[in-house]
């Protein structure tokens, strides 16, 4: 990676975990708020409606953003008919929800207007998405502070003041509601001006890629909901609220560090891929980033996880599983990163067999495991993960994409030895209510960071020298 493109990544990268820690700062807000204001049932039913809404965000995308960074066409262009093809999946797609809301509601245990009002997001979120594909390919990222920051503020803000009221579930709609009506809005405001157009050749590159990558973002989607949807089913909405719970807490240091670092790693790479380079430099630099930063989150987390009660004692079954969740994030956060640079180096049709093993591995496990509760379900997940984390190395060195596994090893040293001292000092620190469990997470970080800092003093090194 060149120095001028190693700066861009590591400021983007910083623009990006800004906007990251504020949009799922948010996000834990309106977790917490719940877990206090709404019964087990309730959180469920809000966790399977966000699911509903997250798979068809990506339904009505199916990939195509990512052809605007790796686009060789007038970008702006290619955008405005990606724009308009979006626009009009999100309509028919709103539509057809509108019309299901009753079976699915049936099927998943959830009040269909939660369903109704949710899915009305959908035509916004995709005038934002390319919106946001123009930022990503451009790694100007401090223009998604307004829009995606901004956006999530209010929806949050909204759904606190509504849950606070009593609205319940209906609280977390409106809210999501909210966000994505604001987030184009914002997005104009701070400069991202997209408008719809038509292009036959634009169009045809944009459902070129949608073929090979669409099917890959959708299974993705999939992998990560389709888990609330098969407990919900079989177990019940209380059932879903237990999991959720503890899942959006293990979520966090995915979505604030693999997904931010993955979401700089794509267009670095394509970038990388247009000049003729080798990408296998920057796969190392992230994927070390990615397993020392949420590492250390998921080592505190794990070792925290019985501090779930503080949400109230009906939160306990939650605490195991977190704990295997925190196994399950770790390696998603690695296959996220090596994901990111299989699909830049032009493999899409290997990324989308990975997904779809991922998947299928899933699907047999859930329909195994779910009778048994919720840790059963947490527990498959982590184990199906890691057993993926060597087939996409396999495919990564196939392609000549990977670098030597022994430059990782001082890494994964540094993290097991970090983990193994945070476990000896969380036995004689005091940990009582919330004040004892924040101050013993920092504590915590700062043992991992005083073991793992020194074993990675060159990576740590080529940070600075980027900044």
């Amino acid at each position: 990676m060149t120095n001028q493109v190693g700066a861009r990544a590591v400021r983007g990268s910083l623009w990006l975990f800004a906007v990251n820690v504020i949009s799922k700062g948010c996000q834990v807000a309106v977790t917490l708020a719940l877990a206090a204001l709404l019964t087990e049932d309730g959180l469920g039913a809000v966790s399977i409606v966000v699911s509903l809404v997250n798979i068809g965000q990506v339904v009505q995308s199916a990939g195509v953003y990512d052809v605007i960074s790796r686009t060789n066409r007038d970008p702006h262009r290619l955008a405005g008919t990606v724009l308009t093809m979006s626009i009009a999946g999100g309509a028919a797609l709103t539509a057809l929800l509108l019309l299901a809301a009753e079976p699915l509601a049936d099927a998943l245990g959830t009040p269909a207007h939660l369903i109704r009002i949710a899915v009305l997001s959908l035509p916004f979120t995709a005038i934002g998405g390319v919106q946001m594909a123009m930022m990503h390919r451009e790694l100007n990222f401090q223009k998604r502070m307004l829009p995606d920051a901004g956006g999530m503020v209010l929806g949050a803000a909204v759904t606190i003041v509504l849950a606070a009221l009593g609205e319940g579930p209906l609280a977390m709609a409106i809210g999501l509601l909210c966000t994505a009506v604001a987030q184009p809005v914002l997005a104009v405001v701070a400069g991202a001006r997209v408008r719809p157009r038509w292009d036959k050749a634009d169009a045809k590159e944009a459902l070129g890629w949608t073929a090979i990558v669409g099917p890959g973002a959708v299974v993705a989607t999939l992998l990560i909901n389709v888990d609330y949807l098969t407990i919900g089913h079989v177990l019940g909405p209380s059932a879903v609220g237990v999991y959720s719970l503890a899942f959006r807490i293990a979520w966090m240091p995915y979505i604030l560090v693999a997904v931010v670092l993955g979401g700089v790693l794509f267009p670095v790479c394509t970038e990388l891929v247009r000049n003729g380079q080798t990408v296998s430099g920057a796969l190392l630099r992230f994927t070390k980033a990615t397993l020392l930063i949420t590492g250390g989150l998921y080592v505190v987390t794990a070792l925290l996880a019985d501090h779930i009660v503080l949400f109230g004692e009906r939160w306990a079954p939650a605490a195991p599983v977190l704990v295997a969740l925190c196994g399950y994030g770790l390696g998603l956060g690695l296959l996220h990163t090596w994901y990111q640079v299989i699909r830049a180096a032009g493999h899409a049709r290997w990324y989308l067999a990975l997904e779809v093993t991922h998947l299928a591995a899933l699907l047999a496990a859930l329909a195994l495991t779910t009778q048994h509760g919720v840790l059963a379900v947490a527990g498959a997940q982590a184990a199906i993960v890691w057993l993926l984390v060597p087939l996409t190395w396999w495919v990564l060195a196939k392609h000549g994409l990977a670098f030597p596994p022994g430059e990782l090893a001082r890494t994964v040293a540094g993290l097991l030895a970090g983990a193994v001292a945070c476990a000896f000092v969380v036995q004689v620190l005091p940990t009582d209510g919330i004040g004892g469990a924040v101050l013993c997470g920092l504590v915590l970080l700062g043992v991992y960071a005083a073991i793992v800092l020194p074993l990675n003093r060159e990576a740590v090194r080529e940070l600075r020298g980027n900044l």
